[in-house]
């Protein structure tokens, strides 16, 4: 893809600072995000300005919404910033030796042990189970009924995680890992005073999140003890990422960041995609000419057929269509980044200590890089359109040496699960635009998105 030159706002020295929303930052920022982040946000798109300062809750930081500016910090010069205080603070103590949080020399050992887990070939191997459960969750469906999708696909994408991460029916952790998550979503929440306080404080919400995850670190025990009492040949016959985490050594692989690292592919996993076919249904259903363009291509190559891995790569409407839902609603909002020594952004100096928001929620739909940017048009993904466009005015899986691992398994999952509910039901959309969205741990529906399924 092509790269352009940046724009300023006007001559730039040195002392300048950029932009600030409000005449009183810390206590607009503060109040901005308690009472609406996502307003917030966009606040911030509409100042038509590539580095925006903020102050909340006493963290000086920087919207950066430039793609040049984006790839500067998540690829040429990613060395000079690592997550950053902020992501320690929040996550630290469930994941912070999981691979999103670690850094340096650490973080290159686990991503190298980690990586045969993600190959292409060992990623086709689960594309069976991905759409038998998503035919077994169209098969729970009746010809007429009102769903509320969310739920729905959250239960998908746990059973797919159930059998491709620890090879378990996922009845046996969803009762422990359901819990912790919602605890982690409302201590995440912006909008909520416990995302300000460390977790050592007992506020009502702290305490949820340590209980649920003690019970969820309780059933993870009982689940590596019987793995662990199997016979050598038994565990060797598995083929889930938990036998690839067993099978390093101690020094590699302690029991803590065994189950940091278990946390991380279940929370990125499980509630990212989920969200995602969530969107894709949310979507289709508001416009059947694209979902009746999907049906056409669906149809012409599956028959009445499930799909494989295999045809995936004779679906290229159904990749726009994936790549479209990405581009509106990116579960994955915001990256953040901090700088670990004095750099210049935009030509604006910043400290070390400063955070860095880089949000795709306002790169996806600038008009710059997107024509009718809030619009749903899976066609403008044309090989002539993603010539021009600047590498990094999309990033829904982050970008550089740290873009999301799992992004090939998330994109094939979503794919298979659009693909098979597709070919079985046609969707139309209940719940009346705009969504009410949360910037949580992801971008998510603060109320139910129904949609009535109807039998092709």
């Amino acid at each position: 893809m092509a790269t352009q030159e940046v724009n300023h706002p006007g001559p730039v020295t040195p002392d300048d600072e950029p932009p600030r929303p409000g005449r009183v930052p810390v206590l607009d920022n503060t109040l901005s995000m308690l009472r609406d982040p996502l307003a917030f946000y966009d606040r911030v798109g509409a100042m038509d300005a590539d580095v925006v300062g903020y102050n909340v809750a006493g963290t000086t930081g920087y919207f950066v919404t430039h793609p040049d500016l984006v790839e500067r910090i998540l690829v040429t010069d990613e060395g000079s910033y690592e997550k950053g205080a902020l992501l320690q603070r929040s996550l630290g103590e469930y994941i912070g030796e999981g691979l999103f949080l670690l850094e340096g020399e650490e973080w290159k050992e686990q991503r190298t042990a980690l990586q045969p887990a993600f190959y292409r070939e060992k990623i086709a191997a689960y594309g069976e189970s991905m759409t038998d459960f998503a035919a077994a969750t169209g098969d729970g469906w009746t010809d007429g009924e009102r769903v509320d999708v969310l739920p729905e696909m959250r239960e998908y994408t746990l059973r797919v995680l159930g059998k491709t991460l620890l090879d378990v029916d996922i009845d046996r952790t969803a009762d422990a890992l359901e819990p912790l998550l919602s605890a982690l979503r409302e201590r995440l929440d912006p909008r909520s005073l416990s995302a300000y306080v460390p977790l050592s404080v007992p506020t009502p919400t702290n305490r949820r999140v340590r209980s649920a995850r003690a019970n969820f670190e309780a059933t993870l025990d009982d689940i590596i003890a019987e793995r662990r009492a199997e016979s050598a040949a038994d565990r060797e016959a598995r083929d889930d990422v938990l036998s690839l985490l067993l099978s390093l050594d101690d020094e590699t692989m302690s029991r803590k960041r065994l189950g940091h690292q278990l946390l991380t592919f279940l929370v990125a996993g499980h509630d990212t995609t989920a969200l995602t076919l969530t969107y894709a249904w949310f979507l289709l259903g508001r416009h059947p000419e694209r979902q009746r363009k999907l049906h056409e291509e669906l149809d012409s190559v599956l028959g009445d057929a499930d799909p494989t891995p295999e045809d995936l790569f004779e679906l290229p409407y159904l990749d726009d269509v994936l790549t479209e839902v990405l581009r509106l609603y990116p579960p994955a909002f915001t990256t953040f980044r901090q700088p670990t020594r004095p750099v210049t952004l935009g030509g604006y100096d910043i400290a070390p200590d400063a955070q860095l928001t880089i949000p795709q929620w306002l790169v996806h739909r600038d008009e710059r890089w997107y024509d009718d940017p809030d619009a749903f048009r899976p066609e403008r993904w044309t090989d002539s359109f993603e010539a021009q466009l600047p590498d990094y005015a999309y990033y829904p899986f982050g970008g550089g040496p740290r873009h999301c691992i799992g992004m090939r398994f998330a994109r094939m999952e979503a794919k298979l699960a659009i693909a098979t509910l597709a070919g079985r039901y046609r969707f139309e959309t209940v719940t009346e635009p705009p969504l009410d969205l949360a910037m949580r741990i992801t971008l998510s529906p603060t109320e139910a998105v129904d949609v009535r399924v109807h039998e092709r």
